[in-house]
């Protein structure tokens, strides 16, 4: 098994997590506490992750990480918990929303920087479906998963969301633009 590639059990035992700290957090206001040494050392290794929620097929909140700073594990709960209450654009999860709660989860590769020439190079050089692409320039930081593919399938319009999601213009340039890519495995 790659370092990359969960067993079935591991993405459940992952998920599992996931719904307990998202419970947690309905009476104690915290994540749930988890101890990396409870799970099998490849659940414990540095990742980065992002748990996005869904309600009724609609996105009830999404917060992750680019870097892989904590044992993945760890970042699923505190994830999962931030995601549920935390996230600036929902308003915090109330029990009675636990009914019809789809939890995703996607556990990030490391950051490739893209070397480009232009907007059309670095449009010519994205992987629709693919790739997840941090876009950084003046201080601002952006990411959208691979998932976002699905919804924004041309990548010049992909690139126009990023950067507003950066806030930045949709017709934002500039020489000391930065933009790594990254795949996930995602599962739910």
């Amino acid at each position: 098994m790659s370092s990359f590639e969960y067993s079935a059990e591991e993405r459940g035992q992952l998920l599992s997590v996931a719904h307990r700290s998202i419970e947690h957090g309905l009476g104690r206001h915290g994540p749930f506490d988890v101890k990396p040494a409870d799970f099998p050392p490849h659940l414990s290794e540095k990742r980065a992750c992002f748990v996005t929620l869904y309600r009724h097929g609609e996105l009830r909140g999404c917060t992750g990480t680019i870097a892989a700073r904590s044992p993945l594990v760890v970042c699923v709960s505190e994830h999962a918990f931030t995601s549920a209450f935390r996230d600036l654009r929902f308003p915090p999860l109330a029990s009675s929303e636990l009914e019809g709660l789809e939890i995703s989860i996607s556990v990030l590769s490391a950051p490739e920087e893209v070397v480009f020439e232009d907007e059309d190079d670095l449009i010519a050089k994205l992987r629709p479906g693919l790739d997840g692409v941090i876009f950084q320039s003046e201080g601002n930081l952006g990411t959208l998963l691979p998932s976002v593919w699905e919804a924004l399938p041309d990548p010049r319009q992909f690139l126009r969301q990023l950067k507003r999601k950066a806030g930045f213009r949709a017709d934002y340039w500039s020489a000391g633009i930065r933009i790594s890519r990254y795949t996930t495995e995602q599962f739910e």
